[in-house]
């Protein structure tokens, strides 16, 4: 049977859990226990187990489970044999995830305050200052916690794309312009040919469509949700297909057409096998090259790809896919969530073959540069987007 104090840390856990942002509710905290008891109180591998088949039920909640249950047990577990992922204390010492952060604050978040009561209030003059408002916009999205989280997903639902409206080859009438032949003298039929109105016609103005090709390796994690909100987004603005790749490629755009955007993100997380793996780049362009291009590609698309660059294969077979991606579309804008580090470059081999053939080469890591992707659509080019510069200080 197990323990009160063991039932007890299981219920403190799953609060930690809920305030992190994973839905558990008090039936999965019962189904929790009843596990344990059933597959017994062996090892911290097999504890980890039991508790993760329970509380994770999506690939993004992975993470933030396995983070947790490193902070929660390493004070509670008797043994220190080893972390259930596979590696020591020792070697998580000096890690720091990106979710450390939210994670900390959910287990503090149930802690008396009343130490925080006593403090000395201090006036301090914050006009000169940077808003709190201004400072969550540049910040990383791999660094915010579940409330910063949330509010970023808020300010992302109200982007607005710019007009990028372009002529296409359908036509439309209009009151001046080019004379349109058939309309002319079908009007003509009215009258036997006595009287003749000219009739006119211009191009039909329309929004190229927007393909987006995203990362959703184990390297992309931290970004991989409030791109795919992104996504959403544009999605109820323009045409956009959506596609996810880490070691394969998947077709998720029925499933982001959802109006309600959690449910969008659930069903793309069920249809995806390789979330959070590996990244193959050359062989998953080669496969939207032969199956989807010419479906997707028409009228003048823009190409979205989102990906750090960090290719596992061989480079040469992603810098021929590239180039004919490169050829397929309107525009290649590169999104990589890298270039919010001060110290990028570009010297990886994936990443060297690939800048050859974009256009542009934007960051994807905050709020900041998420709204400069959206003006950047609307065919506005800056020399920060060059990717030629990278490739000339490498």
């Amino acid at each position: 049977m197990t323990t009160g104090r063991l039932a007890g840390n299981i219920v403190h856990f799953a609060r930690a859990l809920r305030r992190a942002g994973l839905p558990v509710g008090p039936a999965a905290v019962v189904d929790a226990i009843r596990a344990v008891e059933i597959a017994g109180f062996t090892s911290r591998d097999d504890f980890y187990w039991t508790l993760h088949a329970i509380f994770v039920s999506r690939h993004d909640h992975h993470p933030i489970f396995d983070q947790a249950f490193w902070l929660f047990w390493r004070t509670r577990w008797p043994h220190h044999e080893g972390s259930p992922a596979g590696g020591g204390d020792e070697d998580r010492k000096d890690a720091s995830p990106p979710a450390a952060r939210r994670i900390a604050e959910a287990m503090l978040g149930g802690m008396d305050k009343t130490g925080a009561e006593k403090r000395t209030e201090v006036e301090i003059d914050a006009r000169l200052t940077v808003s709190e408002m201004e400072a969550l916009r540049r910040r990383d999205f791999a660094q915010m916690d579940a409330a910063e989280i949330v509010r970023a997903e808020r300010q992302i639902e109200d982007l607005r794309l710019p007009e990028d409206s372009v002529a296409s080859r359908r036509a439309m009438a209009a009151a001046s312009g080019t004379i349109d032949p058939r309309r002319t003298l079908r009007s003509s039929l009215r009258s036997g040919g006595d009287m003749i109105l000219l009739r006119h016609r211009q191009s039909r103005p329309v929004h190229p469509p927007i393909v987006v090709l995203c990362d959703i390796s184990g390297s992309m994690s931290p970004y991989t949700r409030v791109l795919l909100h992104f996504t959403h987004v544009l999605g109820r603005q323009r045409r956009v297909s959506a596609f996810l790749f880490g070691t394969r490629l998947t077709n998720v755009t029925r499933q982001l057409r959802h109006r309600d955007v959690d449910e969008a993100l659930a069903a793309c997380s069920d249809s995806v096998a390789d979330w959070s793996g590996g990244t193959r780049i050359a062989s998953t362009l080669e496969d939207f090259n032969r199956h989807w291009s010419r479906r997707v590609l028409g009228q003048g698309a823009i190409v979205l790809l989102v990906t750090d660059g960090l290719e596992r294969d061989g480079v040469e077979d992603l810098s021929r896919q590239m180039d004919r991606l490169h050829r397929s579309c309107r525009r290649l804008i590169w999104l990589n969530p890298l270039l919010g580090f001060e110290g990028f470059e570009a010297k990886a081999r994936g990443i060297r073959a690939m800048l050859p053939h974009v256009d542009e080469l934007r960051s994807v890591h905050s709020l900041e540069a998420v709204e400069d992707i959206c003006r950047a659509l609307s065919g506005g080019s800056t020399p920060v987007a060059d990717p030629r510069t990278w490739l000339r200080a490498a």
